[in-house]
Parts: structure tokens; C-alpha cells; sequence
């Protein structure tokens, strides 16, 4: 399988199965700066973040999970709403912590398992909701952070994780924590893959509710041989 650059400028095939696949990747998607925001996702044309099968599962590919796997390993934390753990099968990641955000602390169903080899997962929580976290997940380290009625806002949300060192944040959603971060005016980049696919199931990447409009910029246009396209945007307003 390949990937091949169509912006700025063509470029020469990655072929991903080559040694030097995963560095040549890592060029492409580089983010300069120390408190840095992206959110990556996937999603089909016609815009929905779930393919047949109710999940992102059947939408992705290798392509896109080597890119997946580039930008998780350029950041500090890898963010995720609850239902995306548990609708997704999240497992933890290889290169950095896992940080779940729940106003709950319900975290049924999830199919986390804790490697020793592995960061332990984190719970991002109000404080009425941290025993419930404990409980569902006790070998993850339990974070509060301060709530308004049960609800945290982003900007308390990461302000909490980069005080804590964790300043290079990818958000992988779901969709209302993505629209979320774009709200607070957070987000730096939003890379989105696109996979060839119309119709069908409908989840919109940013959730129903209405998201503030911002200006984009495209940085980055790459595709592979299937079809999907793999787009690096500038946030810029």
C-alpha cells in the first residue's frame, strides 16, 4: 500500500511496508511548538464518522492507522471522550498516555487493558464522578478536574493536562469533544482523513449541536491508493 503527497507539492510514493516509511510519515506531519492542539478523525465524504458497522472501524485502513500511530507518537496525550472508548474498543495507545474524559465516570463496556509496557490510562473527571471511574477502571490514575453543574469545559480540561506536563495533545474525539476543543478556540490542527465512501450510517464529526464557524487553511493533501485522502488543516480563526 502506498501514500503519496498531492500538496503542497507532489511528492514520491511511501510505500508502507519500506523501513523508512514511518520516518518519511513523521516528516510529513511534524507539529512545531511545545502547546500544541490537533484533532485527528476520519470520516466519510458525505461527512458521518461512523461507517456501516455504527463505528470509525470500518472507515479506516492501514494508510490511515500508520498516519494514526505518526501522530500519536508527536504527542504527549491522546485524548478521547467515554463513548468513543466504549462504542470504539479503544486500546492503549503505544506511545502516549491515554486521557478519557468522562462527567459520569461511566466507563462500561470498555475493552481497556492495562500493559505494563504501556502508559496507564487516565480519567479526566468532576469530582462526583471520580469513585464511579475508580470502580469502573482501577488501575487508571483518576484526574479531577473543576466542573461547573457536571459539566468540564476544554479549557479546563487541557489547562489540567498541561499542567501536568502534558502539553502536545491530539483529540480524537468523539464528536462532541472535538467540537468541544474547536469552541474554545484550542484547536491548532485538524487533520482528517477522508475515506471514499457516501451515504450510509450518518454521525456528524462535530455532533449535532452547532459549532462556532473557523477559517481553515490547507497545509498538507495526501492519498493513498484507495482512495482516501488524508488532509492537514490549519485552524486559523
Amino acid at each position: 500500500m502506498i501514500v503519496r503527497r498531492l500538496f503542497p507539492e507532489a511528492g514520491q510514493a511511501i510505500e508502507l511496508e519500506a523501513a523508512d516509511a514511518r520516518t518519511r510519515l513523521a516528516e510529513l506531519y511534524a507539529l512545531p511548538g511545545v502547546d500544541t492542539l490537533r484533532i485527528n478523525l476520519v470520516a466519510t465524504v458525505s461527512g458521518s464518522a461512523a461507517g456501516g458497522d455504527d463505528t470509525s472501524e470500518t472507515l479506516t485502513n492501514r494508510a490511515d492507522r500508520k498516519i494514526l500511530g505518526v501522530i500519536r507518537r508527536d504527542s504527549d496525550v491522546v485524548l478521547v471522550g467515554a463513548a468513543s472508548v466504549r462504542a470504539e474498543g479503544y486500546q492503549l495507545p503505544r506511545t502516549a498516555p491515554l486521557a478519557i474524559v468522562t462527567s459520569t465516570g461511566d466507563l462500561g463496556g470498555h475493552r481497556l487493558t492495562v500493559d505494563p509496557d504501556r502508559f496507564p490510562p487516565i480519567v479526566l473527571c468532576p469530582a462526583p464522578a471520580a469513585e464511579t471511574a475508580r470502580a469502573a477502571l482501577p488501575a487508571a490514575e483518576i484526574v479531577v478536574v473543576p466542573d461547573r453543574a457536571g459539566r468540564m469545559s476544554a479549557i479546563d480540561i487541557v489547562s489540567t493536562l498541561r499542567a501536568r506536563g502534558l502539553r502536545r495533545i491530539v483529540c480524537e474525539g468523539g464528536p462532541s469533544l472535538a467540537a468541544q476543543m474547536l469552541d474554545a478556540r484550542l484547536v491548532d490542527e485538524l487533520c482528517l482523513s477522508t475515506s471514499p465512501i457516501a451515504g450510509g450510517v450518518f454521525l456528524p464529526i462535530f455532533g449535532s449541536a452547532a459549532v462556532t464557524s473557523h477559517r481553515l487553511e490547507l497545509a498538507q493533501l495526501l492519498v493513498d491508493d484507495t482512495s482516501t485522502l488524508y488532509a492537514r488543516w490549519r485552524v486559523l480563526a
